[in-house]
C-alpha cells in the first residue's frame, strides 16, 4: 500500500509536469520556437565582418602598443563566435541538425578555437542535471570549489584559498580561454573517444591556434606579440566565464539522490541577470537563463520575448522566479565562492523540492 507522503510527492510532481506541459503549449502557440534565419545570419555576418576588420586593423597598425586596443576587441569578437557556436549547438539556428552541427563547428572551432565535441558532450550534461551534485561537470571539484563537501576536502593552501575563493574568481576567468583551448585539444586526442568528426575539430583548434600564433609573429615584435596573444585569451575567458557565472553559481546545489520534475529542477537553480539590449549583445542572450534553459532550441533573441509568459507561468504555479541586476548578480557569486563552506551542509532547503527525496 502506497503511503500518504509518497502519494502527495507523487501529485506533487505531476501537477508541476502539468505545469511545464502548459507553459510549452503556450510558449509553442506563441512562434517563440520559430528559427530566425535572418537574424543570425545577420549575426554571423557581423562577427565575421568585424573579424576580419581587427585583422585588417592588425596589419595596418604594425608595430605599435596600440595593438593591445585590438587585442581586446578581438577577444570580445571571439566571444561572439562562442555565443554562435553555444546557439548553433543548442540548434536554435537551422532546422536541420546537420546545419546547427556544421554551424557550430565551424563558427565554434574555426574562429573561436573550441572542440564541439567536447563542448556538447559537457554541455548536455549541464543542462540534464543544472547544480546538481555528481550531475553537473560545472560544479565538478576543479580549482574552485562549489559545494560544501568539496570546501571541506580541502586542507593547507587548497583550504585557505577554497576560503578567499570568491575574489580570485575573476582573475581566474583571465586563464580560462587558455584552459577551454586545452580541453578542445584533448578532447580531439582522446583516442578512446568514438565521436564522428572529432579529429576533423582538433585539426581546426589547432590549425586555427598555430596560425593565429604564426600571423602575430610575422607582423609583431616577439614581445609585443605575446602580449596580444595573452590580452585577446584573457579578454576571450573573462568575456565568456562573465556571461555564464551568473546563471547558476550562489544558486541551491541539488543534492545527488533528490528527484525534481523538468520544471522546478531548471527554474530553481538558475537566475537570470536583468537584460537591456547591451547586456544581451554581451552575455550572449545568457542573461535569460531560466528561458534558455526551459527552452534550449530557442532562438536567442526569442528569450527576452519569451521571458514575461514564463515569469507569470512561475508566479501562478508558486515557484521562485530569480532575477537581478547584473552587478548584484556578480556580488552574490562572489560572496557564495567565499562561503561554500558556510552554506548548510544540504544547500538544496526548498520545503517543495523535500517532498521529491530520493
Amino acid at each position: 500500500m502506497t503511503s500518504e507522503p509518497a502519494r502527495e510527492a507523487g501529485s506533487t510532481s505531476e501537477q508541476f509536469v502539468s505545469h511545464y506541459t502548459e507553459l510549452a503549449a503556450t510558449v509553442r502557440e506563441s512562434g517563440l520556437l520559430r528559427r530566425r534565419h535572418l537574424y543570425y545570419w545577420t549575426q554571423i555576418g557581423v562577427a565575421v565582418a568585424a573579424f576580419i576588420g581587427v585583422w585588417v586593423g592588425v596589419f595596418l597598425l604594425g608595430d605599435s602598443w596600440w595593438q593591445m586596443v585590438l587585442a581586446v576587441a578581438l577577444g570580445l569578437v571571439v566571444t561572439q563566435f562562442g555565443f554562435l557556436g553555444h546557439d548553433a549547438a543548442h540548434r536554435q539556428m537551422f532546422s536541420s541538425p546537420t546545419w546547427n552541427a556544421w554551424t557550430a563547428r565551424i563558427l565554434a572551432g574555426g574562429f573561436a578555437g573550441l572542440s564541439l565535441t567536447w563542448w556538447r558532450a559537457k554541455h548536455n550534461k549541464h543542462h540534464r542535471a543544472p547544480n546538481q551534485e555528481g550531475q553537473d561537470p560545472d560544479i565538478a571539484p576543479g580549482p574552485l570549489a562549489f559545494t560544501p563537501d568539496i570546501v571541506a576536502s580541502r586542507t593547507g593552501f587548497a583550504g585557505w584559498f577554497a576560503k578567499h575563493q570568491g575574489w580570485f574568481f575573476f582573475p581566474l576567468l583571465t586563464l580560462e580561454g587558455i584552459n577551454l583551448h586545452v580541453a578542445s585539444v584533448r578532447t580531439g586526442l582522446d583516442r578512446s573517444s568514438r565521436q564522428p568528426w572529432r579529429r576533423l575539430e582538433l585539426c581546426l583548434v589547432v590549425g586555427r591556434l598555430v596560425g593565429y600564433v604564426a600571423v602575430l609573429l610575422i607582423v609583431l615584435p616577439p614581445v609585443m606579440a605575446v602580449a596580444f596573444f595573452a590580452v585577446q585569451m584573457a579578454t576571450f575567458g573573462v568575456g565568456l566565464g562573465a556571461a555564464f557565472a551568473p546563471a547558476h553559481k550562489g544558486m541551491p546545489i541539488v543534492p545527488a539522490t533528490m528527484k525534481l520534475d523538468f520544471l522546478r529542477r531548471q527554474v530553481m537553480v538558475s537566475r537570470n541577470v536583468r537584460g537591456n539590449p547591451l547586456t544581451d549583445f554581451f552575455m550572449g542572450g545568457l542573461n535569460y537563463q531560466i528561458e534558455h534553459h526551459l527552452f534550449p532550441n530557442m532562438p536567442r533573441c526569442n528569450l527576452r520575448k519569451a521571458r514575461p509568459m514564463v515569469r507569470a507561468h512561475c508566479e501562478q504555479a508558486g515557484i521562485d522566479y530569480v532575477e537581478v541586476g547584473l552587478f548584484h548578480s556578480y556580488a552574490l557569486v562572489v560572496d557564495y565562492l567565499n562561503n561554500v563552506g558556510l552554506r548548510a551542509r544540504d544547500p538544496f532547503d526548498c520545503p517543495l523540492a523535500a517532498q521529491l527525496r530520493g
